[in-house]
């Protein structure tokens, strides 16, 4: 790997981290097109860079989540089912699921078109997070837990499910950012465990992880800041016609499987 693929897996990070649109299965893509091997120091570089996309929610919104109790115990609840399957799954997720081309490709089309789907309802989106009751707060954990196979997203399956519930869709994405912060969080400090032997030993490379984990922050900082303002007067369906096209395009070119 060398600076400049750094820094465009870095700004993929963060684009996609907190989009519904899947982070992982745009870096999986994204490498794929680069050339890059699927080796240890590029699992590590993943795992590095997601570290600079929850920094950056931890300076948005660590201030909101300790201030709320009741907000700050509704993502604990919600957090439970999703730490529960991560953890639980965690060898079958990394060995089998991220091995699946076309199970992938097929989850990031599927979301995609639920996408479309649901906007066409008319449904009544008028709650805020202020509503949300600890069954609710556990049913949108459990929609989050899919989000461990490639391709669905943290943010899509959250935001879905809140607006089957009633949440008006800027709220919903609010949310996903509170959840992220100790899913993410959760799931790279394994990750970093698992690898510890790696970057305890590592001698060069060091550049690599300083840039990509900067270049996340800031473009993740930005993404959130734009995607709250954007659902308060838009729709998924932008996201559901990205994610069929995007699909498109990666058979067409045969970049998958």
């Amino acid at each position: 790997m060398n600076i400049l693929q750094s820094l465009v897996l870095g700004i993929v990070e963060g684009l996609t981290e907190f989009l519904p649109i899947s982070s992982t299965f745009h870096l999986i893509v994204t490498s794929k097109l680069m050339g890059l091997a699927s080796t240890d120091f590029l699992k590590l570089f993943e795992v590095v860079i997601q570290s600079g996309g929850i920094a950056a929610l931890l300076f948005l919104y660590t201030k909101t989540l300790f201030s709320d109790k009741k907000l700050f115990m509704n993502v604990v609840y919600s957090f439970i089912p999703t730490a529960v399957v991560g953890f639980g799954l965690y060898k079958i997720i990394k060995n089998t699921l991220f091995e699946s081309n076309w199970l992938m490709l097929s989850v990031f089309i599927g979301l995609g078109i639920i996408f479309l789907v649901i906007e066409r309802y008319s449904l009544v989106l008028t709650k805020k997070c202020d509503s949300i009751t600890p069954l609710h707060a556990i049913l949108i954990g459990l929609a989050q837990a899919f989000s461990v196979v490639p391709g669905v997203s943290r943010a899509g399956s959250v935001i879905v499910a809140m607006m089957c519930l009633g949440y008006k869709r800027n709220e919903a994405a609010k949310y996903t950012f509170l959840l992220s912060m100790p899913t993410i969080f959760g799931a790279t400090a394994l990750d970093l465990y698992q690898g510890r032997e790696l970057l305890l030993g590592m001698t060069d490379g060091w550049l690599l992880l300083g840039i990509g984990f900067a270049v996340a922050f800031v473009t993740a900082y930005l993404v959130v800041k734009w995607f709250t303002h954007y659902l308060a007067n838009h729709t998924l369906e932008l996201f559901g016609w990205y994610r069929l096209i995007a699909a498109a395009g990666l058979v067409l070119f045969r970049v998958l499987p």
